[in-house]
């Protein structure tokens, strides 16, 4: 890893060496890194979520690829969401499922589902080779406010969203969901519920990570407008090219 001389307040930025793609096979990938070690991180987390960087465990970062520009970071203003049909029927097909929004650690039922959920979704893709300590360092740190919001159905559990709550938005870190309920589109009604959620707390967006335009891995966060995307002059609506 080299160093960096950018700052982030009292936080040093450092620029990783390069690495393979996790969406391109055929391209190399590279991050800037908040420094980990940093004992002010927690302060400078959510002013760099807004900066669009993303956290994976104690690491906030945002990729900074030599020649690549496909990852965008993306956001939901929440007052201004509207859901478009298949949305709502979702929303409405799935009003038997209860959301819990007070667990703050994992549990042995999360790293029960995410296992099965990585075995039929990315096998082979190195995450479902770990143990629950693995999980949890995946999804936990020392300076986030996380919650894991359940999606039951009568007391089983079908969902998990990983959420990280900031003083004006949540950040959506991780979800994974029963493999076993395709019908239900449980990704997409997650994010619905997240954008509920942040609404009844008072939050002004939600944080997806990096939309990826044309990627089938991540092409679905474009169906949930209005969104913002970062570009070089800041935040700026998001228009699909078709648009």
């Amino acid at each position: 890893m080299t160093s960096a001389p950018t700052r982030t307040r009292s936080v040093r930025l450092f620029q990783t060496a390069p690495h393979a793609c996790g969406y391109y096979p055929d391209r190399q990938a590279q991050d800037l890194l908040l420094d980990p070690w940093e004992t002010q991180l927690g302060d400078a987390y959510s002013m760099a979520v807004a900066a669009g960087f993303r956290r994976s465990g104690g690491q906030v970062y945002r990729p900074r690829c030599e020649n690549c520009r496909a990852c965008r970071p993306m956001r939901l203003p929440l007052g201004e969401f509207r859901p478009n049909r298949s949305q709502r029927r979702c929303w409405q097909r799935n009003a038997d499922l209860e959301l819990i929004d007070e667990v703050t650690q994992p549990t042995a039922e999360h790293f029960a589902l995410f296992k099965r959920y990585l075995g039929a979704r990315h096998r082979g893709g190195g995450m479902d080779q770990g143990d629950s300590s693995d999980f949890e360092a995946f999804t936990c740190s020392h300076f986030s406010d996380t919650r894991f919001l359940e999606l039951r159905h009568q007391g089983q559990l079908l969902a998990v969203a990983v959420t990280d709550v900031l003083p004006d938005a949540l950040s959506a870190v991780y979800t994974c969901f029963d493999p076993d309920q395709s019908a239900r589109a449980l990704g997409t009604l997650a994010i619905l519920r997240q954008i509920d959620w942040g609404r009844a707390q008072g939050k002004r967006f939600l944080y997806l990570g990096f939309l990826i335009e044309g990627h089938p891995k991540m092409a679905y966060k474009a169906r949930f407008r209005p969104a913002e995307w970062l570009q070089s002059e800041g935040w700026r609506p998001y228009r699909p090219p078709a648009e």
